[in-house]
């Protein structure tokens, strides 16, 4: 007999066919050994809009609201250009899968979606859109090698055995869902001004935005303060100075005058070693990365990198088979997978400058299952991978160098402390200085990490000193920083709880838990959208409150809505449907019921405006004639489109066009006035897979069989 497997992306579906050896390719689907190898392109089916439910909830009015379905229900995902109607790709894959799912010589489906909550429901949909009574399977797996994928096809679960996780997903999905269509719709139509756009609600957009808001309140109403500092620059008896801090029991000293006192005290006069402490230490190389990690580590190293970049770029790597799954919020791996990382530094060590440095062993620092939340931190698989784009190359690397320290020796240092004080001098307090040596580089070979440590001569105790030089110095305190994506993706994964660089265990039992805002998967997606909907602006790597995101904040009288314990309360929750700690039916009673309290407060409080939509219409010039009905092509934001698009004229070449991005080539006003004339256009200056530049000309027809156009080249 066969069986259906169906995976998440094509690029996941060929990582499978390769590792079964399966090379027979039908439409939308490959063939062979036994299997029927299919794919989704991530979701297929959507919930229904509100005005699928009811065609009152066409028109949003205040009197319609709340809306909360009896039943959620289903349907193809809709066209991205035209909301009326269902995406053509995804209509025609779902009946590929359909066809397959129900041929007379299938026993079995397999879903081998991502290993996580909305890779679970994207499975379970498509399979439950198709009633049939077959057997459902489910692979469950953290990387694509052609090892893992065979290792895992062994070891198939049943999928009714993931209906907790099942559960999590469809209970985010529909509450945010629910929070999303009420809160919005009217938050939109009591405190927005003129219409084309809406007042995004969240239930984590709203909780992220706070945390800036917050922080750049601090800034705002900082007030700086004097304070002034005393050191001394001292000479030892061979020569050779060094310098110290005096200090009291007091941290600052807020007036100059008492440290002015204190150098009349002490011109002139030498000083006594009284105390030195000589300790050795060792220090760890930092944890293994996360996403929420990874992303820090990137954003902050990178100029114009974004956590969204760089999990699009993490993933790319993962559907490559280069890594393991990225959206994960551990820090080490699980003991099970101590061979595997045994044979994959093995590997990836080959060739390199310390190779007889790194030497694998079991650390309970590297793998502990205890601190494993369904996915192990990320680190690379076997396979080298030969050609990678630059962003991928320096995720990769990242990711790479992360896991060889682990097993790098641990890096050592000698720290010194001395204790001084003046001869001859009544004084509160003493001079105080510390010097490090590092003694074994370690692991800090691999990123070539630079020592800035201060030295000290060799100094003997009771050994007696002179005082060179005495400097009093202003300062002022400093205002805290404005957020950047590393240090708001650390607020929003603990959610607040701990800020510090390295995992605590404090820090680690709170993820562990699921106490956070979002998950590692949706924090990207979050901190992109508030940049989208105008709530936040980037300045260089700070991320900042607009107007429009302050009066938000200062006006929505739902206060739960950016607290934070709040909304970390109801990620734990999810995160405990998972662990069948709470029902499905708990969590979303919950949600409907605080929606429909929220929507009926939110009625009565009195209407202010935290928004006002002015339209302006700019002119668009005529490129060309649309080759389908004769009216005129004109530029917009996306691409270039029949101004007939009203009446259902399809015609348009996006800027993004997926096509010629594969040729590292955009379509420009005067390639597409020139198309639209002649009928062809010549484009130089295009790029081979290999990399090789080429001239071709372009003509872009009509397909017979749908509305959509395809490019064709000729030499």
């Amino acid at each position: 007999m066969t069986k259906v497997i169906i995976a998440e992306k094509p690029s996941v579906a060929k990582n499978i066919a390769e590792a079964l050896q399966v090379k027979q390719r039908q439409e939308g689907y490959f063939e062979g050994q036994g299997y029927l190898i299919t794919w989704a392109f991530g979701h297929l089916l959507q919930l229904y809009d509100a005005k699928d439910y009811d065609e009152k909830m066409a028109k949003w009015k205040m009197e319609n609201f709340p809306f909360v379905p009896e039943t959620f229900k289903y349907k193809v995902k809709t066209d991205p250009k035209n909301r009326e109607k269902a995406d053509y790709g995804a209509k025609k894959q779902l009946a590929i899968i359909k066809q397959l799912i129900k041929r007379s010589d299938v026993d079995a489906i397999i879903s081998a979606c991502d290993y996580d909550r909305e890779g679970q429901i994207i499975g379970d949909t498509i399979i439950q859109h198709i009633p049939v009574r077959k057997n459902v399977f489910r692979l469950l797996l953290n990387e694509w090698t052609p090892d893992e994928v065979r290792r895992g096809l062994n070891q198939l679960q049943p999928n009714e055995a993931l209906k907790p996780l099942q559960d999590a997903g469809i209970s985010r999905q529909w509450a945010d869902w629910v929070i999303g269509i009420n809160l919005t719709s009217v938050a939109t139509l009591k405190y927005q001004k003129g219409s084309g756009k809406a007042l995004n609600i969240g239930r984590v957009l709203l909780p992220t935005l706070k945390i800036i808001y917050d922080r750049d309140k601090e800034i705002a109403t900082f007030k700086p303060e004097d304070y002034f500092t005393l050191t001394a620059l001292f000479q030892t008896n061979t020569g050779q100075q060094f310098e110290g801090s005096y200090v009291e029991e007091s941290e600052k000293f807020k007036e100059r005058l008492p440290l002015e006192l204190i150098v009349k005290e002490i011109e002139g006069k030498s000083a006594t070693v009284i105390d030195k402490k000589v300790e050795r230490k060792k220090e760890y190389p930092p944890l293994l990365f996360n996403l929420s990690n990874l992303q820090g580590y990137m954003t902050s190293k990178y100029q114009g990198w974004t956590s969204d970049k760089v999990l699009k770029v993490a993933q790319s790597l993962y559907e490559k088979k280069f890594i393991t799954y990225p959206r994960t919020s551990s820090v080490v791996l699980d003991e099970s997978l101590t061979d595997k990382a045994a044979k994959v530094l093995a590997v990836i060590k080959k060739g390199l400058p310390y190779e007889s440095d790194i030497r694998f062993a079991k650390l309970k620092r590297v793998f502990n299952g205890s601190k494993v939340e369904s996915h192990s931190a990320i680190m690379p698989t076997y396979l080298i991978p030969k050609k990678l784009t630059r962003d991928e190359e320096l995720v990769y690397q990242a990711i790479k160098n992360r896991f060889i320290v682990q097993f790098m020796p641990v890096a050592e240092y000698e720290e010194t402390k001395l204790k001084i004080v003046v001869n001859q001098a009544e004084l509160r307090g003493h001079f105080f200085t510390k010097g490090k040596v590092q003694l074994i580089e370690g692991w800090k070979k691999v990123e070539k990490i630079e020592s800035k440590d201060i030295t000290l001569p060799a100094i003997q105790l009771h050994e007696h000193v002179k005082i060179d030089e005495l400097t009093i110095k202003n300062h002022q305190t400093k205002p805290p920083k404005p957020h950047t994506e590393k240090t708001l993706l650390r607020v929003m994964e603990t959610c607040g709880r701990k800020s510090k660089e390295e995992k605590s265990e404090e820090m680690m039992e709170t993820i562990l838990a699921g106490y956070s805002i979002g998950t590692p998967a949706t924090r990207a997606e979050t901190i992109k959208k508030l940049k989208d909907v105008g709530y936040i602006t980037a300045q260089s790597k700070n991320l900042v409150c607009t107007e429009l995101g302050v009066r938000l904040v200062e006006t929505l009288p739902i206060q739960e809505l950016f607290d934070l314990e709040f909304t970390g309360r109801l990620e734990k929750t999810l995160a405990d449907i998972e662990k069948r700690k709470v029902s499905k039916e708990e969590f979303l009673s919950f949600i409907f019921g605080f929606t429909n309290e929220v929507i009926n407060r939110m009625k009565q409080e009195n209407s202010i405006i935290i928004n006002e939509v002015t339209s302006k219409r700019a002119k668009s010039a005529i490129i060309g004639s649309c080759p389908i009905c004769k009216n005129a092509i004109i530029e917009g934001k996306k691409g270039f489109g029949c101004s007939n698009w009203k009446n259902g004229c399809t015609f348009v070449i996006w800027k993004n066009d997926k096509y010629l991005a594969s040729m590292k080539k955009k379509p420009t006003q005067t390639m597409v006035k020139t198309l639209l004339k002649n009928g062809e256009v010549k484009v130089k200056g295009l790029t081979s897979k290999n990399g090789n530049k080429f001239d071709a000309k372009l003509t872009y027809n009509k397909n017979p069989n749908n509305d959509y156009f395809s490019w064709n080249m000729t030499f």
